[in-house]
């Protein structure tokens, strides 16, 4: 295989954004401060970059990386992080101004005319371990496209999207209007949904190139709604072509909210302490042999 990595990199963050304020700044020095949620420092690199590691060093497998950002952004990268982007072998391309398809179908233009494969991982996953990375291109050897998931856990319950109104009278609204109420935004539970044989996917997700190719035309043919597409392997399913699934991780978490981050450096930590001991261990034991 001949592995070309798509890390789409142009979304808002919206969501990130609107809850920091709920998040301690100091791990993160000033979290407030932070341009972006891929951007965010994880003990001495930033998020987009620990992303793109899982992919360096696999001469015989992955070929080609491609960082995509929003098209009005690129040269703001480059500015602030063109030097390690190019010592990773990393190209910067221009990605979508919205949506994610966007910033995937643009990515493909800049495809090498030698690969066989199209892997999908989100910059913001930086937590995948390179043994998913291994496990998931041992799998897209096989199958044409093949993506990591796990099983629902949690109870999945139906809501409306309507927010119920606080009816309840206090004596004191009289006096301080809404100023004194909590905003408690609830919703009507709909149903209980059965979690039987579903699963919450992740990535990276690969597929043959060719399989990947035709997915995308059925947006610029318009033969598809994309707007109802949420991850790459929803076109390959709406062409009616098989997608596998292979186990994901638990700690493999997509960056969404302020809250992520905490627990994406509290692993970070956790996992660099742990190598430095090893290392240290392995060097004790070796002068004691020497």
């Amino acid at each position: 295989m001949n592995i070309t990595v798509i890390i789409p990199a142009a979304g808002l963050g919206s969501r990130f954004v609107a809850g920091s304020d709920n998040v301690s700044r100091d791990p993160f020095g000033d979290l407030g401060a932070a341009l972006s949620k891929i951007e965010i420092d994880l003990c001495g690199r930033p998020v987009f970059l620990r992303a793109i590691e899982l992919f360096q060093e696999r001469p015989n497998q992955v070929g080609q990386i491609l960082l995509a950002v929003n098209p009005d952004q690129v040269e703001e990268f480059r500015f602030k992080w063109g030097d390690k982007l190019a010592f990773s072998g990393v190209e910067l391309v221009p990605g979508g101004r919205k949506e994610r398809w966007e910033t995937v179908l643009s990515a493909m233009k800049h495809t090498s005319g030698e690969a066989t494969h199209i892997a999908v991982h989100d910059a913001a996953r930086p937590l995948a371990t390179r043994r998913l990375v291994d496990r998931i291109f041992e799998a897209a050897a096989r199958f044409a496209a093949v993506v990591p998931a796990l099983p629902v856990a949690g109870t999945l319950k139906r809501i409306d999207p309507a927010h119920v109104k606080d009816d309840t009278v206090d004596p004191l609204d009289a006096i301080l209007g809404s100023a004194g109420k909590a905003d408690l935004r609830a919703q009507r539970v709909i149903e209980t949904v059965s979690r039987l044989n579903l699963v919450e996917v992740q990535t990276p997700q690969v597929f043959e190139i060719g399989l990947f190719r035709r997915a995308y035309a059925q947006i610029t043919e318009g033969k598809i709604d994309a707007s109802r597409i949420t991850d790459d392997a929803g076109l390959v399913e709406a062409l009616g072509e098989s997608v596998h699934v292979i186990e994901g991780e638990t700690t493999n978490v997509k960056i969404t909210r302020a809250e992520d981050a905490e627990f994406a450096l509290a692993l970070v930590r956790h996992r660099e302490g742990r190598s430095a001991k090893e290392t240290a261990k392995k060097r004790l034991f070796a002068d004691e042999e020497d």
